[in-house]
């Protein structure tokens, strides 16, 4: 793997481990302000990688939410947000900020900062971001989805109990790495017209606990 250069800004201080290309390795966890830190990557091969940017992994991800929810999540972009919201509904799970998009040497990033929605902590609307990055790498390119800083509603505060932290685990976490996992298979199988044939891996790129 491509070490990043420590003159790049900080455009992704996680360093990931070696890993098996053609293969998602993924990292879910709390951290410890129980906020949550969920990272998904994948290395695809040289060729129509290429093509691939951050942003155009970002609509990929919003169509496949779309699609995965049978259209009961729709995402609307505005100048001033994005929100993930329940159809038929003004209700709005989750908010974030205009897109940011940012390039230094081999990585490209999009970034969406959390500003709001039902799942959000209230007090906590002023932090978190879903990122989207795309990064250049000796065997191909590197996708990758990393959320960080997030702090769901379901745990309820920085010290939730442990019957929250389960009940986290067992609903939005799950699900989160279900779609997260699905979606960059896809990615991979809409580049290289192969499907993965490798189960993906659990990474250690923060300390926390796993959920």
């Amino acid at each position: 793997m491509a070490e990043i250069d420590d003159k790049l800004p900080d455009m992704n201080r996680d360093k990931f481990p070696e890993t098996d290309k053609d293969r998602i390795a993924f990292q879910q966890i709390l951290e410890g302000d129980h906020s949550v830190f969920s990272i998904q990557t994948v290395i695809i091969p040289p060729g129509r990688p290429s093509e691939l940017t951050a942003d155009i992994l970002l609509k990929f991800y919003c169509d496949y939410i779309e699609h995965f929810t049978c259209g009961l999540i729709r995402i609307e972009e505005t100048p001033e947000c994005i929100e993930f919201r329940l159809v038929g509904t003004t209700l709005t799970l989750i908010k974030f900020a205009p897109r940011v998009t940012e390039e230094a040497g081999p990585i490209q990033k999009t970034t969406l900062r959390i500003s709001g929605g039902l799942l959000v902590q209230p007090k906590e609307c002023d932090r978190g971001q879903l990122d989207f990055m795309i990064e250049a790498v000796a065997s191909g390119t590197r996708a990758t989805l990393k959320l960080s800083d997030y702090c769901p509603l379901i745990l309820g505060s920085s010290q939730p109990s442990i019957a929250r932290r389960w009940l986290y685990r067992l609903t939005q976490a799950y699900l989160h790495k279900i779609v997260t996992l699905r979606f960059l298979a896809m990615v991979y199988r809409k580049m290289t017209g192969k499907r993965l044939t490798k189960n993906a891996i659990r990474i250690a790129v923060r300390q926390g606990k796993d959920t």
